[in-house]
């Protein structure tokens, strides 16, 4: 099959997002509720049902040789890329010169929510209490089953394994956030490297050179520790290229409709790639570039902050992390003091010197793990982890 002439340098890839979103999701809380007017609109099949009896679909499109399997919401509180997997659909709905070759080259199975039931809930679990990506080999689960059913019957020739990631990642420990990470995963316990992984960490290569131009230095490279266990280990050990995708921060986008953008492009510019270039290409040496996912954030770090301990006086750090809350279908983030002292190499998305000035929270002179991050500096306030305004 002759390359697909996608000219990507030329490619407008803001421009594509910003005609191509879909306006009707937004924000962290994704439901069956919210994407089933969505789905319907396609032609949708169902192929199974989540452990609360909710309809797991499937949507398909193209018909190309190269057969790709997406799934997201397998950790239902993870949401970003089922926002970004409907801007793709548009895209690909679009009726545009570049969709069509994109639907004649490729066969797209996708399933946008494979656990609704956590979904709902906004848990990474199941109904059951299962993390559905540690069920690859039990199958315990109706989810797992529908997705390993989909699996055989597809036969693809690459698998996207869509999830968000915490706020803690940075990329690497040079204070940059993580705002995309992707991991080709592992295929035994030697963590080796075959021409399967080397396939997929082509495209991962492919992706994050697209997103240097958008987000420098703030793509990770997520841990390849091998666990059969896991959906993605599992196809890899199957010997079909897999690719994680995780969404993770941009400053101040907790909703993550910045890093939506990011995770479209990564799409887009990922199945370019693909039709570019021979998949015969090793790339292992730029994949290893890309820095290693590192916990090194908070969202909030406190510096110089003045306290009275058993009478004396000591300058510390502390830190806050937002803790997410669903409350009557909207998502809310709560911060609580998280860590004491020990903050070396790390950082906060938000950084506050007190210069000295004082800790007090009306009922406590020090900060107290776990406990609602309202308190003053000195004079000045603080309420959820930030400056009153």
């Amino acid at each position: 099959m002759p390359p697909v002439k996608f000219k990507s340098k030329r490619m407008n890839y803001l421009a594509l997002h910003q005609q191509y979103k879909e306006e009707t999701i937004s924000g962290r809380y994704i439901t069956l509720e919210h994407i089933e007017p969505l789905v319907l609109k396609q032609q949708a099949e169902i192929i199974g049902q989540s452990v609360l009896g909710k309809p797991i679909y499937k949507l398909q499109f193209g018909t190309g040789k190269i057969r790709i399997l997406m799934w997201s919401q397998m950790h239902g509180n993870e949401s970003t890329t089922t926002k970004a997997l409907f801007d793709f659909i548009n895209f690909l709905d679009s009726n545009t010169k570049e969709s069509s070759v994109i639907l004649d080259h490729f066969t797209f199975c996708m399933l946008p929510m494979l656990n609704p039931d956590g979904a709902k809930l906004y848990t990474r679990e199941n109904a059951n209490g299962i993390d559905l990506n540690r069920d690859a080999q039990d199958l315990s689960q109706s989810e797992s089953i529908v997705l390993r059913k989909t699996f055989e019957t597809f036969q693809p020739n690459y698998c996207y394994n869509l999830h968000d990631q915490r706020t803690i990642y940075g990329a690497g420990e040079s204070g940059n956030t993580a705002t995309v990470s992707f991991l080709a995963p592992a295929f035994n316990e030697n963590r080796d490297i075959n021409e399967v992984r080397i396939k997929a960490m082509n495209v991962i290569v492919g992706m994050n050179t697209t997103l240097q131009n958008f987000i420098p230095n703030q793509v990770g490279r997520f841990d390849d520790s091998f666990n059969l266990n896991c959906v993605g280990d599992t196809f890899q050990y199957l010997n079909v290229p897999t690719i994680l995708f995780e969404a993770g921060h941009f400053a101040n986008d907790y909703e993550r409709e910045i890093t939506r953008k990011y995770i479209f492009i990564a799409l887009v510019s990922g199945i370019t790639f693909l039709s570019e270039n021979d998949i015969v290409l090793n790339e292992i040496d730029n994949y290893l570039k890309i820095p290693q996912n590192k916990v090194v954030f908070y969202d909030f770090v406190y510096k110089n902050v003045k306290i009275n301990y058993d009478g004396n006086e000591k300058i510390i750090n502390f830190a806050a992390q937002f803790k997410e809350v669903l409350n009557n279908k909207k998502v809310f983030f709560e911060a609580e003091i998280a860590q004491i002292d020990n903050l070396e190499n790390y950082f906060g998305h938000l950084e506050l010197d007190a210069i000295g000035e004082t800790y007090n929270d009306g009922e406590s002179n020090l900060p107290i793990l776990e406990k609602k991050a309202n308190f003053y500096l000195g004079e000045i306030e603080i309420v959820n982890g930030a400056l009153l305004k």
